[in-house]
């Protein structure tokens, strides 16, 4: 081949071929490499009544694990509400904390009704707060929740592009957040990775 200019480098057809392949190689490797970034919120009060559901309980280390397989977890919060002297809750915030998830608390509502007295936590307000509030640092915003106060919320955060995954049960899912959410995944499908050992 003769080359026109002596001082111009001439790449061939079947190296500029040999060229791009590696480049597309390279930057297909670097995109499954490529985490984005996800922030964990953790609906405590509706993730516990799904545990009575399925009837089995879950392990929050390994939820953890099982998340940062596919994200980078920029944070985990898991949000309940706690009465005076349980001991046994204080003792869950501590295994939270130490496993890497941090708890955010407030007192239970005592409401008086025919039967007695029920203790209620409704931390909708906060966690809406939150998602809104810290969704410059995420590209996932990753729910665990089935309950449909969410759905407004999700379709906000859509707005500002955000992608909203949401980890529920069938059982407990409501048919609203199931629609407004990019994905969702069910506790069942996952419950050998997720499962507490007896």
């Amino acid at each position: 081949c003769f080359n026109r200019n002596p001082g111009k480098t001439v790449i061939q057809p079947k190296q500029r071929d040999s060229l791009w392949a590696k480049y597309r190689s390279a930057m297909i490797m670097k995109t499954k490499t490529t985490k984005q970034t996800a922030y964990v919120y953790i609906d405590g009060a509706n993730v516990f009544y799904t545990q009575r559901k399925l009837d089995w309980f879950f392990d929050f280390k390994k939820i953890k694990k099982h998340l940062e397989k596919e994200y980078k977890i920029g944070q985990i919060r898991y949000y309940t509400g706690i009465r005076e002297n349980d001991d046994k809750m204080k003792s869950f915030l501590r295994y939270l904390d130490k496993v890497g998830i941090e708890p955010v608390t407030k007192p239970l509502k005592q409401i008086k009704d025919g039967k007695g007295i029920i203790y209620k936590s409704n931390f909708d307000v906060e966690m809406t707060i939150d998602m809104l509030l810290e969704r410059p640092s995420y590209d996932i915003c990753i729910l665990l929740s089935g309950d449909s106060d969410f759905a407004a919320l999700v379709k906000k955060l859509q707005d500002f592009g955000k992608k909203v995954i949401v980890y529920s049960s069938r059982k407990t899912i409501s048919w609203e957040l199931k629609l407004a959410a990019d994905g969702y995944l069910f506790f069942e499908d996952l419950k050998k990775d997720l499962k507490r050992s007896p």
